[in-house]
């Protein structure tokens, strides 16, 4: 009888202690993280993709639903309010971008109008979406279900080279600044353009101090290797990399190298992986630079015949077409971060309404699920992947408001004005 009574006992410890296999199925351990930590991505471009395709008239704009924004020359947006839902984002870091070929004085003028169509679009939807100046408020505005945001502008050629544009641009809610976007600025060396600075000059790094001591993060995507070595060594609050791969597992230049990595993690900083197949994916390069080569012999072949150019191209395109990334290529990236500096420096930067292709099952912003199956099928954990999702960005987030907080008494970088 007591051996009876033994065995019935032990059976229902295994049935309570056990978990169910659709429990600790990869789908329910995402599906966990997710409820818990939403995604909060470091980079979206809707409002860049604004000005494109309704020159910033959107009074009449629908963002619930913006499946049907195709035109003959645009895919769709990636971006709305159902599929924000759906692919579990509670904050967003919104792009204030303005091309980086324009000149700065029209740059901060744009800029700014960018800033303001942002603002315009969450006021239209109040129980969806709000701003938020700092942390607290972020965090409050996510547990009310909302989509939180923060703005960041994209290229250090939109404050003018001004550390009063810089300011201001904090006080209307910019709270990260990419150095640099594709062209270099007169103090900072893009990664994409002719080195002319070997990294900072030293008003950028007035820039980087200025930025640590009013609380605006310093975000390293788009700039050389030795402008983040030399932000990195001037930074004294952790920075971000908002939407950046790695080149070790793809060798482009927007991608982070090893050589940075260990800085980033000593600096407590994040890099947030970026969606853009040309930057994940070795064999998407490839096939880039190889229709980048076709692309101009094809000029030169026809420099008096632009339409026998074009149509030779298009035949070439049908002929060779992308290939398609997948979503185990992101989870690449962050596999190798994880390996080299640590679960903790790991977030995301989707890059979604600032590129023309995402990995097949990201296809939009509903997507993010499909990565954090795919990281849990890897072995995350649930703790992990919360940190990936939201945990990691807003530890960066307070530790550099937490670091402005303690230079309340210095005064502003001072330069003088520009004549």
């Amino acid at each position: 009888m007591k051996k009876a009574s033994l065995l019935v006992g032990l059976a229902a410890f295994a049935l309570t202690a056990t978990p169910t296999a659709a429990q600790t199925s990869p789908e329910a351990v995402a599906e966990a993280a997710l409820r818990k930590a939403p995604v909060f991505d470091g980079h979206n471009d809707v409002p860049w993709a604004l000005r494109a395709r309704v020159d910033n008239v959107i009074n009449d704009f629908d963002f619930v639903d913006t499946t049907d924004t195709a035109t003959e020359d645009r895919i769709a947006m990636h971006t709305d309010l159902n599929r924000l839902r759906r692919g579990h984002v509670g904050a967003q870091f919104w792009s204030v971008y303005v091309p980086s070929t324009t000149n700065e004085a029209k740059a901060v003028q744009q800029t700014i109008e960018q800033i303001d169509v942002m603002r315009r679009l969450v006021a239209r939807y109040p129980a969806r979406l709000m701003l938020a100046g700092d942390a607290a408020e972020l965090e409050k505005a996510m547990k009310a279900g909302k989509v939180a945001g923060m703005l960041g502008i994209e290229g250090g050629h939109s404050i003018g080279s001004s550390l009063a544009v810089l300011r201001e641009m904090y006080g209307m809610g910019v709270r990260y600044m990419t150095l640099t976007h594709g062209r270099n600025v007169p103090w900072a060396d893009s990664a994409t353009d002719a080195p002319e600075h070997d990294g900072l000059t030293d008003f950028g790094r007035q820039v980087v101090q200025e930025m640590n001591r009013i609380g605006m993060i310093v975000d390293l995507s788009h700039v050389s290797e030795a402008t983040m070595q030399d932000a990195l060594a001037a930074s004294r609050a952790p920075v971000m990399f908002s939407h950046s791969g790695v080149r070790a597992v793809n060798d482009h230049p927007r991608n982070v190298p090893d050589s940075v990595l260990p800085a980033v993690k000593a600096n407590g900083g994040i890099v947030m992986v970026v969606f853009l197949p040309g930057f994940l994916d070795a064999d998407v390069r490839a096939h880039g630079l190889r229709r980048t080569a076709e692309e101009a012999r094809l000029k030169a072949m026809y420099p008096g015949d632009p339409a026998a150019a074009a149509a030779t191209l298009k035949a070439w395109d049908d002929a060779n077409p992308a290939p398609k990334t997948q979503v185990a290529r992101v989870a690449d990236h962050i596999d190798h971060l994880k390996r080299t500096i640590g679960v903790d420096h790991i977030g995301l930067g989707g890059d979604y309404d600032g590129m023309d292709s995402a990995p097949v099952g990201m296809e939009d912003v509903a997507g993010y699920p499909a990565l954090f199956v795919e990281l849990a099928r890897r072995g995350y954990s649930q703790a992990e992947l919360e940190k990936i999702a939201s945990g990691n960005m807003l530890r960066v987030l307070k530790a550099v408001e937490a670091h402005a907080a303690r230079q309340k008494g210095q005064p502003p970088i001072e330069t003088p004005a520009a004549s």
